[in-house]
């Protein structure tokens, strides 16, 4: 099925926990989510939204922090902690694996490790302490971009490196239509145009830093990369972008 809205829903059920129905009839197949893949930004936006919204209406009551941290908070309960899932996973496996074997094996471990765990709490940590710098509708503008561009940065990341691995995620990179990615993440530089607190480019570029330290290192240790990966790079260029758009 090339249904738009179809693939609209997949990313939706993919990305967040809110209930979508049964949109694949049977399951996402590869060729599901590499159709959903460049509508990531999209629901990237209206996670960013969601959260930059609960922001600015916390903040008119609130301890700035304590407004920082519910935006956080909501978004991590409508993605289930996704990406951040990601983000530890690789800090575990990259930090505690002494071969490619071995860190590939830790990837499939669902369990937490030390690595993981500060990666995490360093990355909340940060986020929270980056959003209680911004106000008002520059906050609503800058956490949208943060969400829907680092999604974009994801992307960008999956048409220009290989796949490393199994699973997933490496699994439907193959699949990706390079002209429907390029669509989703001009999307995410839109996004940018419209709401980026500062110099839309210094965004994009401050963005891209994190992106390509990961792949970098995927590359080195996994030998490309795969939906951990991608997980990962969505989280720190996000926070990347929260740090630039406070620091103005």
């Amino acid at each position: 099925m090339n249904n738009p809205l179809h693939s609209l829903w997949v990313a939706i059920g993919f990305l967040t926990r809110i209930p979508v129905g049964d949109v694949t009839r049977g399951g996402r197949t590869e060729v599901d989510m590499a159709r959903a893949v460049p509508w990531f930004p999209v629901v990237g936006a209206a996670i960013g939204a969601a959260s930059g919204g609960i922001y600015v209406l916390a903040d008119e009551f609130l301890n700035v922090r304590v407004a920082a941290t519910i935006a956080v908070g909501l978004a991590l309960l409508i993605t289930g902690a996704f990406h951040h899932d990601g983000l530890a996973d690789i800090a575990d496996a990259f930090g505690g694996g002494w071969t490619v074997e071995r860190r590939l094996e830790i990837l499939k471990d669902s369990r937490l490790g030390t690595y993981g765990t500060a990666a995490l709490c360093m990355a909340l940590l940060t986020e929270v302490l980056a959003i209680s710098e911004l106000k008002g509708w520059e906050a609503f503008g800058a956490i949208i971009v943060a969400h829907s561009l680092g999604r974009a940065m994801a992307l960008t990341a999956m048409l220009l490196a290989p796949a490393g691995g199994n699973g997933m995620g490496a699994d439907y990179m193959t699949r990706l239509s390079p002209i429907s990615v390029f669509c989703g993440i001009l999307f995410g530089v839109i996004m940018t145009l419209l709401f980026s607190p500062v110099f839309p480019l210094a965004t994009i570029g401050v963005a891209a830093l994190p992106t390509i330290a990961v792949v970098a290192l995927s590359i080195r240790k996994i030998g490309g990369i795969n939906g951990d990966v991608l997980g990962a790079i969505t989280v720190l260029s996000g926070i990347a972008i929260l740090i630039i758009g406070g620091a103005t």
